[in-house]
C-alpha cells in the first residue's frame, strides 16, 4: 500500500528524489515484469521491487499495476515514463554540453534514416557540411521510420530523415522531398513485360511490402493503392528496408510498392516492371525531424542549419521526384 504524502514543493521533490530510481523505472516501463527488468539491469528481483516501491512512496502515486496476471503502467506511470525519457536523453547528452568548445567545429552527428533516401538536396548538404567542417563526424543508422522518430524523441539521434504519419507537438518537421510510389513485379512474374495492363490484371496476385504499409502508419496511401488494386490480402514478405523489398519483388515473391525515382535504373536494366496505376500514384513526403529540446553540439547544429537553408532555398517543385 502506498502512503500518500502531502504535496511537496517541486524544489523539495528535486532535492529528495533519488535519481537512480528514475533509471530503474525507465527499464521497468519497457519490461514485461519486475523479473525481466532485474535481468536487464543486472540486479536481483527484490532490489528492483524495492526501488519501485520507494519511487512510488516518494511520488505518492502507484506507477505500475502489479496485480496478479497484470504488469502495466498506470496513468501516473505513463506520464512519468514520458518525462523520464526526456530526462534520460538529457543525461546522455551531458558530454555534449561539457565538450570543450574550439574554434573549429567538432562533434558527432547521428542521423536516423529511413531506408534508401535518394535526394540530391540532402546529399549536397552532406557535401557542404563535410567541406566546411572536416573534423566533424557522423553516423547514419537505417531503420523503420517510426524507430527513427523514437530515437529523435529520446535524443538518441541528432535528427531524423524519415516518413511521418502523425506529427508530435514535441518535435519539429521540415519536408525534405516528395516521392511517388508505384507497383512493380520482377522478371519471373507472369505480368512482367506485358504492355497495356489494367488494375484488373493485378487482382488476386500476391504482394510484398514495407512494415509501414498499413492504414495506421506512414505508408497509408500505399496501403490504399494496394487495396484498390485488389491484390491478395495476405502480404507474403515485409521489410523496413527498401533494398529487401526490392529483393523480394525481383525474386518473384509478389507485386510490391517502390519509389519510382529510386528504381528508375532497375526499370531500365530490366530488373523491374512497373504495373498499374500509372497515373495518380500516391505521393509520400520525407521529412527532416529534430527535437527542439535536445542540446545539440556544434556539428549537429551546423548540419541541421545547412539542411534547413537548402530546403528553404529550393522550391518544392525541385524537391519532387517522379
Amino acid at each position: 500500500m502506498i502512503t500518500r504524502s502531502p504535496d511537496q514543493p517541486p524544489e523539495r521533490l528535486a532535492r529528495n528524489l533519488d535519481w537512480n530510481l528514475l533509471r530503474t523505472f525507465l527499464v521497468l516501463g519497457e519490461s514485461a515484469s519486475v523479473t525481466d527488468a532485474a535481468e536487464r539491469l543486472g540486479l536481483k528481483q527484490p532490489t528492483v521491487s524495492s526501488a519501485l516501491k520507494r519511487l512510488e512512496e516518494q511520488l505518492g502515486k502507484r506507477l505500475i499495476d502489479r496485480s496478479p496476471g497484470r504488469f502495466r503502467l498506470t496513468a501516473a506511470g505513463t506520464l512519468l515514463q514520458r518525462e523520464v525519457v526526456d530526462i534520460h536523453g538529457a543525461v546522455l547528452r551531458l558530454g555534449t554540453l561539457m565538450r570543450e568548445v574550439a574554434n573549429e567545429v567538432r562533434g558527432h552527428v547521428r542521423i536516423a534514416m529511413a531506408s534508401h533516401v535518394v535526394c540530391p538536396v540532402f546529399d549536397e548538404a552532406l557535401t557542404a557540411f563535410h567541406t566546411a567542417h572536416p573534423n566533424a563526424t557522423l553516423s547514419i543508422d537505417v531503420s523503420a521510420s517510426r524507430d527513427g522518430l523514437d530515437a529523435v524523441m529520446a535524443r538518441r539521434a541528432s535528427l531524423g530523415v524519415c516518413l511521418v504519419h502523425d506529427k508530435s507537438p514535441r518535435l519539429e518537421y521540415r519536408r525534405l522531398y516528395r516521392e511517388f510510389f508505384g507497383l512493380f513485379c520482377g522478371p519471373g512474374h507472369p505480368l512482367f513485360g506485358r504492355a497495356g495492363l489494367t488494375k484488373a490484371d493485378l487482382v488476386g496476385h500476391s504482394s510484398v511490402s514495407f512494415v509501414t504499409d498499413r492504414m495506421s502508419d506512414a505508408l497509408r496511401p500505399v496501403t490504399l493503392m494496394r487495396a484498390d488494386a485488389q491484390l491478395e490480402d495476405r502480404i507474403v514478405g515485409t521489410s523496413a528496408h527498401l533494398e529487401e523489398v526490392r529483393r523480394m519483388i525481383i525474386a518473384g515473391l509478389g507485386v510490391g510498392p517502390l519509389p519510382v525515382h529510386v528504381v528508375r535504373r532497375d526499370i531500365e536494366d530490366g530488373l523491374l516492371w512497373q504495373l498499374p496505376p500509372y497515373d495518380d500514384m500516391p505521393p509520400i513526403d520525407v521529412h527532416v525531424v529534430w527535437n527542439p529540446k535536445a542540446a545539440m553540439n556544434r556539428a549537429e547544429t551546423a548540419l541541421l542549419e545547412e539542411l534547413l537553408r537548402r530546403i528553404e532555398a529550393t522550391p518544392i517543385e525541385a524537391r519532387t521526384y517522379v
